[in-house]
């Protein structure tokens, strides 16, 4: 089955980049929930339902290794309440079909290949001195990444604001699905790819 939430299918989503293609599944139930069943074995996280993967990016508290500007709560109070993450996914693409008469799922898909970052930087130590060098980010960090992004975006256009979690994670699905320069997640990769290219 692949009707997500009993209301959009995934049958007709395309995506367009053939290197995350493996990584983005969309077979999913109608609830997307499997209590964890693809976190116990390296790499089953990529079997996992596109859709799912971002109720979990939802979930997460706190800003993870690397911070980003501006002090706000993250997790709306919905760290590891799983149906309350999913309503506000569920809201979010009920807002982004009805502002563009789109699916969802695939608006959801471009804005992870818009967002996905293509190169990244890490520190190596070569006689007492450390410096950073560009890699090529592997294709299920690329997903990871940008479905992080996506989310820690749809909070920082909430945190402090008169609008909800989930209006703010629909308006930015829908400016990284048009790889808009607004998009917090689109700036988010565009720095890292710009970081990374400097230290080639």
């Amino acid at each position: 089955m692949s009707i997500v939430f009993g209301k959009w299918d995934s049958q007709d989503v395309k995506i367009n980049d053939s290197s995350l293609a493996n990584y983005i599944t969309l077979q999913t139930k109608v609830v997307p929930h499997t209590f964890g069943k693809q976190s116990r074995h390296r790499f089953e996280k990529r079997k996992m339902s596109i859709v799912e993967r971002l109720v979990n990016k939802v979930m997460r508290s706190g800003q993870g290794k690397r911070k980003l500007s501006g002090k706000y709560i993250r997790g709306r109070g919905s760290c590891g309440k799983k149906l309350q993450a999913m309503r506000i996914v569920e809201e979010a693409f009920s807002i982004v079909e009805r502002k563009t008469n789109q699916n969802p799922l695939q608006v959801l898909v471009k804005a992870i290949e818009n967002a996905a970052p293509r190169e990244d930087t890490t520190k190596i130590k070569k006689g007492g001195i450390s410096y950073a060098v560009a890699v090529d980010v592997a294709p299920l960090k690329r997903v990871d990444e940008s479905l992080k992004n996506i989310a820690l975006s749809g909070f920082i256009g909430s945190f402090n604001q008169k609008r909800s979690a989930a209006e703010a994670l629909a308006e930015e699905l829908i400016l990284a699905s048009k790889f808009d320069q607004k998009s917090l997640s689109v700036k988010r990769k565009d720095e890292v790819e710009r970081i990374a290219k400097s230290s080639r």
